[in-house]
């Protein structure tokens, strides 16, 4: 039988919060990167591939 160890609620509250900061840092490096490189990002907009370039990100 394995050894299974259970996360309590304040501990993946915490996992969350760590994911979700990832995630937000990830977003900025990307459009940071997106600027500097005078790019364009594609993102899903009500339903629609939509092309975004680096002079209309705010």
């Amino acid at each position: 039988m394995q050894n299974v160890e259970v996360m309590s609620e304040m501990e993946i509250e915490q996992l969350q919060e760590k994911i979700d900061a990832g995630i937000l840092l990830a977003q900025q490096r990307l459009i940071e990167r997106v600027k500097k490189e005078n790019g364009e990002l594609v993102v899903m907009r009500d339903g629609k591939v939509t092309h975004i370039t680096a002079d209309e990100i705010e």
